[in-house]
């Protein structure tokens, strides 16, 4: 059997000041940790997520 290449994983966007799970997103294997603002519905504002493992 062929070995298969994994190029992509799968993460989930955490929200730092909440703990909620709200984005999931795929991303290149062996880039750097994501942090990005993006809108927290449960806080109703824009907050920095960073990237943790599905």
């Amino acid at each position: 059997m062929a070995k298969s290449k994994k190029k992509v994983d799968v993460v989930h966007l955490v929200c730092s000041e909440t703990g909620d799970q709200n984005y999931t997103i795929k991303k290149k294997v062996g880039t750097a940790k994501l942090e990005l603002k993006k809108y927290s519905p449960r806080l109703r504002r824009h907050t920095v997520h960073v990237e943790r493992k599905k």
